[in-house]
């Protein structure tokens, strides 16, 4: 039950930093025939192709975009709509893919939901306190969702480490933020 607690964190967390990249890696490496998507609610209405087609365009636009500071910014909006709905979906893909026997269901959809909601918020944050990301920092939070989308079906256990130490941080960095925040406002009062 832990192990599928971490995995489920750590392709939240992946959501999270990607919103396509995750759902794609998910429809190529982990589905043979497709059928998972039939199992998941919200996508079980649509046609596997159709999914396939539109995270392979989408996780496209997500990387060539996440490198420029227009770019950024227009992935912000479409990340904050979609990750809890992104995150939700692949979070109970991943219980279906382990055929672990977890009720309810929408317990998971809604951890996912969440965890992919805070790391893209204070991706936003983070995005707005330094005027634009590095290419860098966009270049290891590819690689990083990649490797968590791995790691939660291989090795659930290390995957759902770095998954909440990435919360950890993410948490820890959205204070400081907010405390960046509340210091600047009082310096513009002055």
């Amino acid at each position: 039950m832990l192990a599928l607690i971490l995995s489920v964190l750590s392709v939240s967390v992946a959501v999270g930093m990607r919103t396509a990249l995750p759902l794609l890696v998910v429809s190529l490496f982990y589905t043979q025939k497709l059928e998972l998507w039939s199992e998941v609610p919200i996508l079980n209405h649509l046609d596997p192709r159709l999914i396939l087609a539109v995270s392979i365009s989408w996780s496209i636009l997500e990387l060539i975009f996440s490198k420029k500071l227009l770019g950024q910014r227009s992935l912000q909006i479409v990340q904050l709509l979609f990750s809890p709905l992104i995150g939700a979906v692949v979070a109970i893909a991943v219980i279906h893919l382990t055929q672990a026997d977890f009720t309810p269901l929408w317990l998971i959809g809604v951890i996912g939901a969440v965890v992919a909601l805070v790391v893209t918020l204070v991706k936003a944050g983070w995005f707005f306190r330094l005027r634009g990301l590095p290419i860098w920092v966009t270049i290891i939070e590819d690689f990083l969702c990649v490797c968590l989308i791995f790691s939660a079906f291989n090795a659930p256990k290390e995957g759902g480490i770095i998954a909440l130490l990435l919360i950890w941080l993410a948490l820890r960095s959205s204070n400081l933020w907010r405390e960046w925040y509340l210091k600047g406002k009082k310096q513009s009062k002055v």
